[in-house]
């Protein structure tokens, strides 16, 4: 993307050199070669298309919505903004364009997609309230065969007025004298800007780790009742079915392929969704409704566990690929297998690919995060079936279906219960609606995992439950580790040093979020200013340096960071000793005050409305230090000086000490240089 941008940067050179030979100057904003116009069709009842209309002059071309590869040079493509209350209207697809044409440019040396003369693109939106408002933005470059016009934008508004949608175009947000004097106070007068490193060694093993999660889950999957007395059924059935040993054995590995690649294929819309609007994913995990729906879902898969009721995809879809797998035979036949046992296991599968789906997708990985898993899940499935028809004898090793299946079952449900929880906790987070503060977060936890220990001994049952005769071994092993974790977070209710539950860190709400009343306070009870201006007068009162933490509510590497690093005593004292301690919260969805709230003017034109505090800290961070990932630590002077590189997640204790010593030792030298 940077040689795309210094490409861009050359062409407007050329540009601005072209318009001086034929007597322009180069401020001279007369060239458009371009107009836009919007327009609205019913389509039903509830469901209206936007027509987007761009006019292009003679000569000009308009690029394309298509996502440029990291190693792809081209014009910046073409994007699409909508604005609007997931309460008054729901986004149908994408925006759709036409097919354009494809051809190989010879400045950018790859095939570009892009539109001449007329193009009109669609979007779909139901409308679900009798009044409401749309907003568009449309980011653009207008090229043609020597340069690209700088990226421009246009805007346009829609009304809902007794459920029916009108347009009306809108100018451009004028940044006023206002928006122009908060976003200087936004940017600081760093020193030592040039010895800004990002030193930050993110967790590169992430789509590993969902990998083996989802592995794990696909094991877990094979256990359920659903799916575990289809293996000797299903392998029987290739291996004796055949006219051969040899083509049943192949029959059955291309079944556990097909398994594998049916799991792995439904990533592939989320994958669409992340093409349109990168940001979609990722914001799912500092949504506050997104993560109560998430809460609802896994309730709801949660007591179909326990068997209350069953989630079930309708029969007749199940039927029909059976009749199909029946029917068709062959290498298709086998396709259609694959599909039916993901369709009728669904039940079981359903919740722990739901658990799959929502953990990845409230981590940072998005899309390709979410791939791994299904992956890793999918091939746990599919390898029985493989593995089982090399070797059938193993098949005389497997225990025999019974109760113990439904045991599995009930507590999966125990855990999808627990997850749920946390979920609700993220929304709590970012909205302060202070309803499950840490301590009664972790009572909830003690409650669900108490009901676990009683099930599992056989106090407490279930629907499908039979008599139990006896417990079995596996029940009095998981029944113990589920006591010793009950145990493990009962110091986790109380005001003491013992409270810090580090095997658990990122997954309660953080210490300071408490009944006791540490709500003004920072991570450990340390004091932390939530507005840097307040900490910056502070450090210059105590002559002290600034440790700058950017970091969030549902950030689950910076309570680790803050719950396994900074409790170190060494660091702890460090930190409370000798800096001056500014967090910023950038997805705190509190409201700025009326008067607080501006508007911000990107480089590339666009402006992005500062309404919360998330968006001031998140815009702030962005502006001064050009990344916007938490954690990410800075140390400065008072004066604004930097004292060290900058870093992001560390999970070492003393490489994060001798980081923090590093920047107070380079404050010390420059006292003594002033004195």
């Amino acid at each position: 993307m940077i040689k795309t941008y210094l490409l861009l940067v050359f062409s407007l050179l050329i540009s601005a050199q072209s318009w001086a030979q034929f007597g322009f100057e180069q401020q001279d904003n007369s060239i458009n070669p371009s107009s836009w116009e919007s327009s609205v069709e019913k389509k039903s009842d509830s469901i209206y298309t936007v027509f987007i209309t761009a006019q292009v002059d003679e000569g000009w071309h308009l690029p394309s919505q298509r996502k440029l590869k990291e190693d792809e040079n081209g014009p910046i493509p073409t994007e699409f903004n909508f604005e609007y209350n997931t309460l008054v209207l729901e986004k149908i697809g994408s925006t759709k364009e036409p097919e354009g044409i494809t051809k190989f440019d010879e400045i950018f040396k790859t095939d570009l997609t892009y539109f001449e003369n007329e193009v009109i693109f669609e979007q779909d939106f139901k409308i679900k309230a009798n009044e409401g408002s749309l907003d568009l933005e449309i980011l653009f470059m207008i090229c043609n065969d020597e340069m690209c016009l700088p990226q421009d934008q246009k805007r346009f508004n829609f009304s809902i007025d007794n459920f029916n949608l009108k347009v009306s175009e809108t100018e451009a947000i004028e940044i006023k004298s206002k928006d122009k004097t908060k976003t200087e106070a936004l940017k600081l007068n760093l020193k030592g800007e040039s010895e800004f490193q990002i030193n930050s060694e993110e967790e590169q093993d992430s789509n590993f780790t969902i990998f083996l999660l989802g592995f794990v889950g696909g094991l877990i999957a094979l256990l359920t009742p659903c799916v575990f007395p289809m293996i000797p059924l299903t392998v029987s059935f290739f291996t004796k079915g055949a006219r051969t040993k040899k083509l049943g054995l192949i029959n059955a590995i291309m079944y556990g392929v097909f398994i594998f690649l049916i799991y792995l294929l439904l990533s592939v819309p989320f994958h669409l969704l992340d093409s349109v609007n990168p940001e979609i994913l990722n914001s799912i995990s500092t949504n506050p409704i997104l993560n109560v729906i998430f809460f609802v879902i896994f309730i709801v898969f949660a007591f179909s566990f326990f068997g209350y009721y069953e989630i079930t995809l309708p029969n007749s879809w199940s039927s029909r690929l059976d009749q199909k797998a029946t029917s068709v035979g062959g290498i298709i036949g086998i396709f259609f297998m694959a599909i039916t046992l993901a369709l009728v296991s669904f039940s079981c599968t359903g919740p722990i690919l739901g658990s799959l789906l929502g953990g990845s997708l409230t981590a940072d990985g998005g899309a390709t995060m979410l791939t791994f898993g299904m992956g890793g899940f999918g091939l746990a499935l599919a390898l029985p079936f493989a593995l089982f028809a090399l070797f059938p004898n193993w098949l005389n090793s497997l225990p025999k279906s019974g109760g113990w299946l439904n045991t599995v079952k009930v507590v999966l449900g125990f855990l999808e219960l627990g997850l749920a929880f946390k979920f609700l906790s993220n929304a709590d987070l970012v909205e302060h609606w202070g309803i499950l503060k840490r301590e009664v977060f972790i009572g909830i936890w003690i409650l669900i995992g108490i009901a676990m220990v009683l099930y599992l001994f056989g106090k407490l049952k279930f629907p499908h439950d039979g008599p139990l005769q006896k417990l079995s071994k596996g029940r009095i092993f998981v029944g113990i580790l589920t006591l010793g974790f009950v145990i493990y977070l009962i110091p986790g209710l109380t005001n003491s040093p013992n409270a810090n539950l580090k095997f658990l860190s990122g997954f309660p709400p953080p210490l300071f979020y408490s009944i006791y009343d540490k709500e003004t306070e920072g991570p450990l009870g340390l004091k932390a200013y939530k507005d840097f201006d307040k900490g910056l007068q502070a450090a210059k009162a105590q002559n002290k340096p600034i440790l700058l933490d950017f970091t969030g509510w549902a950030c689950v590497n910076c309570r680790k960071m803050e719950e396994q690093v900074w409790s170190v005593p060494e660091v702890f004292e460090i930190i409370k000793n000798d800096y001056i301690l500014i967090s910023l919260y950038v997805d705190d969805k509190a409201k700025l005050e009326e008067e607080n709230r501006f508007n911000f003017e990107r480089s590339n034109g666009s402006v992005k409305k500062i309404r919360t505090i998330g968006d001031k800290w998140a815009t702030f961070q962005t502006l001064n230090f050009r990344n916007n990932s938490q954690p990410y630590y800075v140390l400065l002077s008072p004066d604004l000086e930097i004292l060290n590189e900058t870093i992001g997640y560390e999970p070492s204790s003393k490489a994060y000490l001798a980081w923090l010593k590093k920047g107070s030792q380079s404050f010390e030298n420059k006292k003594d240089k002033t004195e």
